[in-house]
């Protein structure tokens, strides 16, 4: 294995749980008190799910990258990701409130959604110049959930459990929400925010034995 653990440039513990499940050691690289991460997930106007998801993670990854540069960090691969919701092309970012939760989960009601998330790796180039010469590679996974349809009992309940909040869409699947979801096609892991099948690809690409 040519490096011994990678960089994590997310605040999630559900992506660092996943990696966890599959072995691969990770240190937290998370952004500086005077960074504007929440900027970067700022939507443009009439972009599209897909094309939103990817263009905001290879932000976060830049980000990351000149952080590591900042910090003058041991070589190692950076990952990112970004997860969202889009109900066809209405994106459903993390919910501001209790309200905007209930909103969401109330257009989620019944229907079929997508859940994209997007998993970007970047290896720091020669020179200590992240932006340069860094070497990056990108993978895509689309998930379609399908929600039973919900009262608006169900829906307060679920809010009250604080879960919705952080998340995109207004849910976790891997927690009370797997009460409200009739089906699922496509990666579980993708779902909660990291795929995994995906993300043991792109290390692969970098000589991860995964």
């Amino acid at each position: 294995m040519p490096d011994s653990f990678v960089y994590l440039a997310s605040q999630s513990p559900r992506r660092a749980q996943l990696l966890d499940q599959i072995g691969v050691a990770h240190q937290l690289l998370l952004p500086d008190a005077d960074e504007d991460a929440e900027s970067l997930e700022a939507v443009l106007p009439g972009e599209a799910p897909r094309d939103y998801v990817q263009r905001v993670t290879l932000l976060k990854l830049q980000a990351a990258l000149q952080r590591w540069q900042r910090r003058g960090l041991p070589p190692a691969p950076v990952l990112c990701a970004d997860t969202t919701v889009a109900l066809g092309s209405t994106i459903l970012g993390k919910p501001a409130d209790a309200q905007e939760a209930i909103e969401m989960l109330t257009q989620l009601s019944g229907q079929q959604h997508e859940v994209l998330t997007a998993v970007a790796v970047g290896v720091p180039g020669a020179g200590g110049d992240p932006v340069g010469t860094a070497v990056l590679h990108e993978e895509l996974s689309v998930s379609q959930v399908t929600f039973d349809r919900l009262e608006a009992e169900r829906i307060a309940a679920y809010v009250a459990t604080g879960e919705p909040f952080g998340k995109a869409g207004a849910y976790g699947v891997q927690g009370h929400a797997a009460t409200l979801i009739a089906h699922i096609d496509g990666s579980f892991s993708g779902i909660m925010g990291l795929p995994l099948f995906e993300t043991a690809r792109l290390l692969r690409r970098f000589g991860w034995r995964i």
